[in-house]
């Protein structure tokens, strides 16, 4: 195979090379990147920040775990490198791998992961459900320090993770989430959050970028909270003559376990609104669940405030299209790429391990086929023309 290759300058990646073919299909997605700035000495570098880049997304993409297994997987896959650059010094040790990943700063790469998979799927649709993660084993003994947390964006129908970020020290989900939403084109989409998000300044956010939400509301909306349980429970007394509502009820059945649902939304909420002025607020909706699990059954009623006017028969599967983001995203990431037993933690390093193990979640699930997630990723290790098809797709 030949290969041509081209040298480019000017950019914060300087001395990447362009190609042709295959190559050209890597160059397509490093392209997304080439702002992030190197935080190595300017001068001679022996290991260009593209090429880092590659090896750890290729390896994570083949099971790498951790930096050592990064490293050790560069040894055996050089001539799989050097099909789309030219790794003339070869590849980093994982010591090495690890002092240049603390420094990379984790923000901008956040947001060129952003720009990246808005390139890959274009204006996202549906359910945007919004959660936060603990990185178990990436606290420090030393100094006390405690183990990070991320908050990412999933998109619901397409199963992607559209962007994370890093929830700063000493502060929590509340400020993190703003600063994920102002990354995100959100624009057409609903975005759900959990009652952590249930903010006013979260609202207005959403409804400034020209999209919707539905928000889970607990007990930290205090007024709120009571204002909405104390209505409900009149108006179901009396049928819910005195108000606007609709209703759905589903039954679903799995491994033995039989769950009813039923959607309530109270559409005539002037009288909230009046007393908390929630930017956008449309309606309240409250879902009765009952689980029935052999001879035991379990009832949960939780409440939601949303700026959607719809049915509930609408209403309700946006609900649970949060879960996606658990089930979805939050337990791959534990069973697949083995998040809790990672114990990258120093500086930035494991906020943009993270975004590596993001980007080859989001490359694995478009990959063609029905093998499961944990199967591809075995094939991409024992395949290297499957692997290079991955970041070509």
């Amino acid at each position: 195979m030949v290969v041509l290759w081209v040298e480019f300058r000017g950019t914060a990646m300087e001395g990447g090379l362009v190609g042709c073919g295959a190559l050209g299909e890597a160059v397509g997605f490093l392209r997304h990147f080439n702002d992030l700035e190197d935080p190595r000495q300017r001068g001679k570098v022996m290991y260009p920040l593209d090429e880092v880049l590659l090896l750890c997304l290729l390896a994570v993409l083949a099971g790498a775990d951790t930096f050592c297994d990064i490293a050790r997987f560069g040894d055996r896959k050089l001539a799989l490198l050097r099909r789309f650059r030219p790794f003339r010094d070869g590849t980093p040790s994982h010591d090495h791998l690890g002092d240049i990943f603390a420094t990379l700063d984790a923000e901008q790469f956040q947001r060129c992961f952003v720009a990246w998979v808005a390139a890959l799927t274009g204006a996202p649709a549906g359910v945007i459900a919004i959660d936060g993660k603990t990185l178990r084993r990436s606290y420090q003994k030393k100094g006390g320090k405690a183990p990070i947390h991320m908050v990412s964006a999933f998109a619901a129908r397409q199963r992607l993770v559209l962007g994370q970020v890093k929830v700063a020290d000493k502060s929590n989900e509340i400020v993190a989430i703003p600063k994920l939403l102002e990354m995100l084109a959100i624009e057409g989409a609903i975005v759900t959050i959990d009652a952590m998000g249930c903010q006013r300044d979260i609202a207005r956010k959403i409804v400034d970028k020209k999209a919707d939400y539905v928000l889970a509301l607990k007990g930290n909306q205090g007024s709120l909270r009571e204002d909405v349980e104390l209505f409900v429970a009149e108006q179901k007394a009396n049928g819910f003559l005195d108000t606007t509502v609709s209703r759905d009820r589903t039954v679903d059945g799995d491994h033995g376990r039989i769950e009813t649902r039923t959607t309530t939304v109270i559409h005539d909420i002037a009288w909230l609104q009046e007393r908390h002025q929630w930017p956008g607020l449309n309606a309240v909706v409250m879902v009765e669940s009952s689980r029935e699990i052999a001879d035991k059954t379990e009832c949960e009623t939780r409440f939601y405030i949303t700026s959607l006017a719809l049915l509930a028969s609408l209403l309700g599967p946006v609900v649970r299209s949060h879960w996606a983001v658990e089930n979805s995203l939050h337990w791959v990431m534990d069973m697949i790429f083995r998040d809790d037993e990672c114990r990258v933690r120093t500086d930035h390093a494991p906020a943009n391990f993270t975004t590596v193990k993001h980007m080859a979640h989001n490359l694995i699930r478009k990959a063609p086929g029905k093998d499961s997630l944990r199967l591809r990723r075995k094939v991409a290790a024992w395949d290297d023309n499957f692997l290079a098809s991955l970041i070509a797709a």
